[in-house]
């Protein structure tokens, strides 16, 4: 089994036994890598969390949060992986080796979200479902699958940062690693997403007994999340995700800012029409 030895620099250095490990287990070939059990185990949550609130508070049957959930994943898929190539759309489809190559990393955020909606919007429209109170609830389960699913980023080194001398600055060794530079002191630009998206499920939570319209939770999580997101980007180190103007603007940043717009803008329409109908 490879190790991927994380060291927290400099002064919580970890013994052997505390080590970070890309692959939970290995039957054969067969290898349940940790980013992927993070991803299942968040789905996992988000899935019993959604079809849950939906039966009790919307009567809504589990197989229909099934089938959601099935689109989802597939959008999700779709949306994240294309943004990830577009990063660099010279290198990945000027041949099938290159997109192969990082067919199963490599994932862009905003891909999938922006990808995914859409699907979501057209499936609750079909099924004559109430659009914003399940986005709502949409977005609590965003977070727990996103925020886990940071933490698999952690141990597989991707979404790094740059280098620091930082005391909390994290040192990937392994060379199956996807953080670079290995022996660097890094930010942990993953644990900082987490606690963002953490923080926010926090804050929705808080919201959730008193929020003053339908949609609201989810217009928070978007703007809390872009707003996050644009920070964090400051010491991301993983540059291969690309800029809009080199060192300055990152694409992701870019669309932080359209995102921003965009959701206050809808929520503050959406306050005013429920101001108007109290």
């Amino acid at each position: 089994m490879s190790i991927n030895c994380v060291r927290i620099f400099p002064y919580f250095p970890l013994t052997e036994t505390e080590e970070m490990h890309p692959e939970l287990f290995s039957i054969g070939d067969f290898t349940i890598h940790t980013y992927g059990f993070m991803i299942m185990l968040g789905a996992t949550l988000g899935f019993f969390y959604m079809s849950y609130t939906v039966k009790k508070d919307l009567g809504i049957d589990r197989d229909k949060i099934q089938n959601l959930a099935i689109l989802v994943i597939f959008s999700a898929f779709i949306g994240g992986k294309l943004f990830f190539y577009l990063e660099d759309p010279g290198y990945y489809f000027s041949s099938w080796a290159n997109m192969k190559r990082n067919f199963r990393t490599g994932f862009v955020f905003y891909g999938s979200l922006l990808f995914a909606i859409p699907i979501i919007v057209w499936y609750f429209r079909s099924e004559k479902w109430p659009l914003w109170p399940l986005m709502d609830r949409l977005a609590i389960t965003a977070c727990i699958i996103h925020g886990l699913g940071r933490i698999g980023c952690f141990f597989a080194g991707c979404c790094h940062g740059i280098p620091t001398d930082l005391p909390w600055g994290v040192t990937f060794t392994d060379p199956v690693s996807q953080a670079e530079p290995l022996h660097t002191p890094l930010h942990p630009t993953q644990l900082y997403s987490a606690v963002l998206i953490f923080t926010i499920l926090i804050i929705l939570f808080m919201f959730k007994r008193h929020k003053r319209f339908e949609g609201q939770l989810f217009f928070i999580y978007i703007i809390l999340y872009a707003f996050g997101r644009g920070i964090i980007e400051i010491v991301r180190g993983d540059e291969e995700r690309g800029y809009i103007i080199d060192g300055v603007l990152s694409h992701s940043q870019f669309i932080s800012l359209g995102v921003i717009a965009v959701t206050i803008w809808m929520y503050l329409r959406f306050k005013k029409k429920a101001s108007f109908k109290k």
